[in-house]
Parts: structure tokens; sequence; C-alpha cells
């Protein structure tokens, strides 16, 4: 996963803190100036009790400020009214990023309580900002002056967007359907904290424990070491317990020879909010696909994807089919090639069933051997995660002069968590990096990179920098082995700490222009894996944990060898996944009552010709991206893949150049893609860097789909 985007409260952003006053402010770390290094959040001070009357302070501070500029007897300008509005809400930002950012990361049942509580308080703020009658007319008054006055291309682009903003929260509506989009705002944001609360739930609830040895049979040591410590701290000593978090999931699917185990293991994963439990998700989806519906007819579009992409790059639903439509054919046509290699195999080995979804990763991985004479678990020694951390970070440092200096004086919100300064070459502060790398119970699955600050220029023209975190849920260390990575893993913390760049070179002047459209966050991301499988770059940050050997050339040459290996299976489970989403959010008003939320899904992926050996990536109750949030990636699962089309492409210039850690080609990205936010059109940014728009060949021959 990758970049969470938080919910924002606000048109614009952000703004100055006001200062409170009184005992009881004062003991609310919230409502006074953070007394920290660098103004971190005070994580060791902050209580649960905190958020709630923080939050409401917050939402008085910013309609305080919002009835400064709906007062103001003066002609709207962009200075009294975008800027004004640009600028509120600083507190009330600082507070929401802070609650939802620790109950994604470090949860608790009395934190999940206070969402619930706040979430309804949060809906209705936002509603009351983007459909109040005065502060649109001032909006709307400065919109219309677009082209009678001069602006610099950035205040034109807020002055369009706050007043697109303020249409799509229906400032527009007639008063009975103002109160009908309240309350379809409402419902979703409650219904969105279900969700991810049954998934929490369905994650930690499930686990297989097994009890004789045998049936540990093909598993390597690391992986037996692994399930044994698992039930240790389940208080089953002497066992061995496997969960459903990947990093416990896919070792043991990938080895296990007990078919049975890999098939009960396997099945819990995927009936994850479909067991007709109380944490089933099924009516929850019903009711967010319909409300939805209804919200984006409400405003004036034919479906929830129309609303959605409106504001992204792909504009309409037809260019994303069209687009996962051309991949599909080359990719199941690899996927089928793919299940006559596993199911031969198979069979060879005397396996008298047809493979199912659970039986591919291990003859999937047998496969691999065969041909590659590759192990997953060859790799793992030369990836420990500090070999791992250390090639990312000296990776930025060769590309863009990058240091990072370890703190210990700065608080946690878990005893986990690593901190870094990051600072530019001549030592100049760029902003502070936390590290979670560990599951844990109170931990969503996953990975992302989120901010608990983003970086701001105030009205008296200071330029706060930002707070970013990564997340991540990788394989543990186990007895007296460092944590190992998997590949995976590896271009997983790569993939996330592209957009913590992102987020720690943004140089934005105006907030409201700081976010990209979804379907471009990923390009930061994803570039930043093609150094992590590079042949050149392998050999010098991957090392033996034990001896600091490099990779031995022998290794590598069978990852690039195997470069391309089961691509058909991950881009079709993939592309499966975007179809789901898209298919669950271009149903048009007459048809959004879905019945039955599995006979749906199985008729989306019947019709595109999913083979039954693969299941989709995320399955419907448990795809968190589309439906644990109020937006989230709904109707935007695709954008890793459109993404991925511009990563390719711009990779290519480093290739190109000849140089993989060409500076001037990096410090171009820098300039024109990473700095920039929202500031311009997507496309252009893209441009901008390249020269051209991109072609889809480099993607094709990645994925050795061409």
């Amino acid at each position: 996963m990758k970049r969470k985007t938080l919910t924002i409260l606000t048109i614009g952003i952000m703004g100055a803190m006001i200062a409170c006053t009184g005992k009881k402010d004062a003991e609310n770390p919230f409502l006074t100036e953070y007394n920290t290094p660098f103004g971190v959040p005070p994580f060791d001070k902050i209580k649960v009790e905190h958020y709630e009357p923080a939050i409401a302070e917050g939402i008085k501070q910013q309609l305080a400020e919002i009835e400064a500029i709906t007062s103001n007897t003066e002609e709207p300008t962009f200075e009294n009214t975008i800027l004004a509005l640009d600028n509120s809400g600083e507190l009330l930002e600082n507070v929401v990023l802070t609650m939802e950012n620790i109950n994604s990361a470090n949860t608790s049942d009395s934190l999940q309580e206070v969402l619930k509580k706040v979430s309804p308080m949060l809906s209705k703020h936002r509603d009351d900002i983007s459909m109040n009658p005065k502060l649109f007319e001032r909006v709307k008054a400065v919109y219309e002056t677009l082209n009678a006055k001069h602006y610099t291309p950035e205040q034109k682009l807020l002055i369009e967007r706050t007043y697109k903003s303020f249409v799509r929260g229906g400032a527009n509506l007639d008063a009975e359907k103002q109160a009908k989009l309240r309350d379809l705002n409402q419902q979703l944001s409650m219904l969105a904290l279900q969700f991810n609360e049954n998934l929490l739930a369905e994650n930690n609830n499930y686990r297989i424990v097994i009890e004789k040895e045998e049936d540990l049979a093909g598993l390597p040591e690391s992986v037996k070491a692994m399930g044994a410590e698992e039930a240790k701290a389940q208080g089953l000593e002497g066992k061995w317990v496997y969960t459903i978090y990947k990093s416990s999931m896919l070792p043991f699917l990938t080895y296990a020879q007990n078919k049975e185990l890999r098939d009960k293991l396997y099945y819990g994963y995927y009936m994850r909010g479909n067991n007709n439990n109380t944490n089933d998700n099924k009516d929850i989806i019903k009711k967010i696909v319909d409300l939805r519906q209804q919200k984006a007819e409400l405003l004036g579009y034919p479906t929830h994807a129309h609303y959605v992409l409106d504001v992204n790059m792909a504009k309409v639903p037809e260019n994303v089919y069209d687009l996962l439509n051309k991949l599909w054919e080359p990719a199941i046509k690899r996927a089928k090639e793919e299940v006559n290699e596993i199911q031969k195999l198979a069979k060879s080995e005397g396996a008298s069933y047809k493979i199912g979804p659970a039986d591919w990763w291990y003859y999937a991985e047998k496969v691999r051997k065969a041909k590659y004479d590759l192990d997953e678990e060859m790799l793992r020694p030369y990836l420990s995660l500090d070999a791992v951390r250390s090639g990312v970070f000296n990776l930025t440092e060769k590309l863009y002069g990058l240091k990072y200096i370890k703190r210990t004086d700065l608080p946690v919100y878990h005893t986990e968590c690593e901190v870094y300064e990051v600072q530019e070459a001549d030592g100049k502060h760029v902003g502070i990096l936390y590290l979670d790398f560990f599951p844990r119970a109170s931990k969503s699955v996953g990975a992302w990179c989120t901010e608990y600050r983003g970086q701001r220029i105030r009205p008296d023209g200071t330029f706060v920098t930002p707070v970013v975190s990564i997340v991540c849920n990788f394989s543990k260390p186990m007895g007296d082995k460092p944590a190992l990575l998997n590949y995976d893993e590896t271009e997983t913390f790569f993939h996330e700490f592209g957009h913590a760049l992102h987020a720690l070179f943004s140089k934005v002047q105006y907030a409201g222009l700081r976010n990209v459209p979804r379907d471009f966050v990923e390009l930061p991301s994803q570039i930043m894996e093609h150094w992590a499988g590079h042949k050149q770059y392998l050999k010098e940050y991957a090392r033996h944990y034990q001896t600091g050997e490099p990779m031995p050339d022998e290794l590598i040459n069978k990852i690039e060898a195997s470069g391309h290996f089961n691509q058909g299976f991950a881009t079709t489970e993939y592309l499966a996944a975007s179809t789901l989403d898209m298919d669950f959010h271009t149903l048009t008003a007459d048809k959004a009552k879905i019945d039955d939320v599995v006979a749906f899904e199985k008729a989306s992926m019947d019709r595109i010709g999913l083979i039954p050996e693969i299941l989709p990536r995320y399955r419907s109750t448990y795809f968190a991206h589309i439906f644990s949030d109020v937006m989230g990636y709904s109707s935007g699962y695709y954008s890793y893949i459109w993404a991925e089309v511009l990563d390719a492409d711009a990779f290519e210039a480093f290739v190109e150049s000849g140089n993989i850690f060409n500076k001037e080609i990096a410090n171009k990205f820098r300039t024109c893609v990473l700095e920039k936010g929202g500031s311009k059109e997507a496309m252009d940014l893209y441009k901008d860097f390249r020269g051209k728009e991109p072609n889809i060949q480099p993607l094709l021959k990645n994925r050795g789909l061409n």
C-alpha cells in the first residue's frame, strides 16, 4: 500500500494555532504549543481522553476563522477569502492526523470508541464549511474574477480547486438536498469505521495451531521458528502458530507440504469479513455502495466513479477500463501458461488434485526453484532489515544528498518506532521520519506512509517542515537472528520511502495544492522499486547479515533471470481487484442496491474471465483500500497500474543516461515532481520532468507482457 491519505477537514487546510489558556487546556497537549524537538506530537503525553475535547476546540477555532471570512465587509479577494480559508484549521488537522494515524498503527478499544463519537462531529463540520452559503458566495465571487484579474498560476489553480471543492461538497444544492447530503456523509463515515473495525477483528481472530512437528514438513527452520515464537507469545509454548498476517501466512503457504493446513490457513484469509458473524462486512458494503451512488447522483454525477475520477488524471471510467482491458489480455494469457506449468509440476510430484488458490505459492515456488534454481529463503540472509534500511538511506543520499540522524530524544507512539531527522547534504533540516516495522494486534495490516504534520508555509512566511511516518508489517526478528525480509517486503520498503520523499521534499506555497490526484500519487513510490531490484544496486546494499559479504553475482543473476516469473499471477490478481472496484462504483442508480455481495463479485470476475486458480488480490469483504475510508482508493485502485506507466517510463530517463544514480536527473525529478505537490496539473508535472507524455511499452517490458 502506499501513501495513506487522511481525511482532510477543510476546503483548504491550515492556519495559525490560536493560543489556549486555562488549567484544563494546559493539561491537554493538543491545546498548547508542542514543547518537543522539531514540534513533533508529544506522544508520551497524549491520552485517548484528549482527542474529543481537542477536536471540539479545533472545530470551534476553525468556525471562528470561517466567521472572520464571511463577516468581512470588504470585497472578496484571493487574500481575504481563498488564502484565509486555505490557512484555516491547523489545530484541527493536527489532532485528526494524530488520531487517525494512531488508530491505524496502535489502536485500542477506547480509541475506536472515540472515533465513533467524533466521526459524526467531523462529518458535520466538513459539511458546515462546504455548505456555508456566505462562504461559498465569497469563493464564487473570487472565482468569477479568474479572467478579469492577474493571478499567479498557483493562485489561479487554488481558486479553481477551491471553487470546485465547494461544488463537489454540495454548495449548489438546495436546502433539502443539502440535508440529504449531510445524512449520506455521516452514514458513510460511520460505515467506513465499522468496516475497518470488523476487519481488524477478523485479522486478529484467526490462526492455525499446529501441535505435531510432522505437520511442519517442508518449512525452513526460519519459518518454523516464526511459528514457535508466535505460539510462545500467545501462551502456547511447544506448539506452532501461524496467522493471516502476510508475514506469517505467505512463508507457510510457500513451503508447507501439508495441503490441508495450507487450505485451512488461506481459507481464514480469504473469508475475512464473510463469516456471517458480528464482524461480517457484506451488509456494510451493500450500504456503502448504495449511499455512494446516491451521493454521486445528488451532486450531478452518473456514478460514484464519475464523481471520483473527475478530479483524477483518468477523468472518466471509460479511460480506466480501457487501460485495465489493454493489460488484461496479455496478463490472463500469461497466468494460464503459469497454471499449466504449476499443474504439470504438481502432477509430476503425485498430486491428484487440481490446484486451487491456496496452492499457488507452494507450487510457484517449486517452479521457480526448478527453472531458476532460486529459493526465496536464499535471499533473506542478504535482506536483513538493517541492510535494506541502509540501502534505502544510501540510495537517497546518492540521488539527493540526504542524511539521516537517528534520534532517541523524540517521543514515540510505540516502543518499536525508530525516529530519524532528515537533513540535506549541507545539514539543513528537511523533516522528521518515523519508522514502524513489525505487526501487532493493534496495527492494521499492510504498509503505508502518512504524515503527522504536512509541509506548510504560514501566513507570516514561516516554512513548517513535515513529520512523516512509514508503517509496515514485516517479518519479525527470530531468536538470535535479526529481521530478515523477503524480496516483496524489500520492495515495499523502497516503495513507501518514495511516498516519504514526496512528503519530505514538498515545497508548496498553498496548503490546498499539496495533494495530488490519486492516480499520480503512486509515481514517486513506484519509481523507487526500480532501484530495489536493479542488479547494480543489489550488489551494493544486499549484504549477508552475518558476514557482511555482498549478495553474490550468481544469486543476483538468478533474480534478474526470474524477473518476469509469476507476473501473470501478480498482474491478473491486481487487475481483477481493480476491475471489481470499478464494477462496484460504476453502478447506476437503478442497479446500486446489491442483493448479494458475493454473487456480485463472482459475476464481476466471471465477466472478465478470471480463472478459478486465482482470486482477486482483495476480495470485497476485506477490500480495505476502497471500503475502510470515506473515500480511500474507491474507484481508484487502478491507480497503481496507471502510475506504473509513469514510473516505468520515468526510470527509463535514468537508464537512458547510462547512470541509474544520475544526480542531475534525480534533481530534476525532485524539483519538477516531488517538490511540487499538486501545484500544476499532474501530466504537466510529468512532462516538465520527462519532456514528453509516458509510453506504456516500458511497463509491458518490465512485467514481461510485451
